[in-house]
């Protein structure tokens, strides 16, 4: 199957602005014969923590759009957005998957960046998404879960790719990129990892979206301008590693006390 992973500059807090941006790059992804397209976390407004001002219901502008591009071009299409959660006073950071017919999938990031004062704007999910794409097994994270490894490994045997969406900074880029790769050489999985690239709210974002296969070998990468990576993803490949290589056979859960 052929992902297209969208590298792109976010304008602050304007939906209708990155709406207009993404529309033809979308469409030029379709043209390619993409099937999937990821989009980087919240596409439509930047990493804010404004959640009085961008929080959305669900179904509104941003998944709105997501469907309006699934159903345009009959492909999947996802990209993380601040929604409302019912009788909840914060939004989750919400990673939205819709297909071609427009139906939806969501994954809620279950590590909120401290650092940033996330977890006081958001609330944090508590479950994992795996979501079958024609055939290849699809397991969502968002920006910060990369850092950590457990939730990864507990999902691998039931995944072929790892799709992560950011807006990593630049002054950890090393963290982005290294982190990427080894959670694909670590879990035997391709990594579709796709960050953002610009400025928003004084931070720097240096982009280095990846495509990664099972054993940690580039397929494509990127540098620090908006691009597109296109690359053919394969369970069968994934499949073929496992065997000729069975570290998820030999993981042990820790015995320490």
């Amino acid at each position: 199957m052929k992902i297209a992973a969208l590298q792109i500059n976010i304008t602050w807090e304007n939906p209708t602005a990155n709406f207009a941006h993404l529309r033809p790059k979308v469409a030029e992804a379709a043209a390619c014969g993409a099937r999937l397209v990821v989009l980087p976390e919240m596409f439509a407004c930047g990493f804010s923590m404004q959640t009085q001002a961008i929080r959305e219901p669900a179904g509104g502008p941003s998944t709105a759009f997501l469907i309006e591009m699934a159903t345009t071009h009959k492909l999947w299409i996802c990209g993380s957005l601040p929604e409302e959660i019912p009788g909840n006073p914060r939004p989750a950071n919400t990673l939205v998957v819709v297909s071609p017919s427009g139906e939806l999938t969501r994954y809620r990031k279950i590590h909120p960046f401290s650092l940033a004062g996330e977890h006081e704007h958001y609330t944090a999910g508590d479950r994992h998404c795996t979501v079958n794409i024609e055939g290849l097994r699809c397991t969502l994270f968002v920006c910060y879960d990369l850092r950590f490894a457990d939730e990864f490994w507990c999902t691998a045997t039931a995944t072929d790719a790892y799709i992560v969406v950011a807006n990593w900074p630049a002054k950890r880029r090393t963290h982005w990129q290294t982190l990427a790769r080894a959670r694909a050489i670590e879990n035997q999985a391709y990594m579709v990892a796709v960050n953002r690239v610009g400025t928003g709210d004084g931070l720097e974002y240096s982009g280095d979206s990846c495509i990664y296969d099972p054993v940690g070998e580039p397929l494509v990468q990127a540098a620090m301008g908006e691009t597109m990576l296109l690359a053919d993803l394969d369970p069968a490949v994934v499949k073929q590693a496992r065997k000729q290589f069975p570290v998820l056979a030999d993981r042990r859960a820790s015995v320490l006390t």
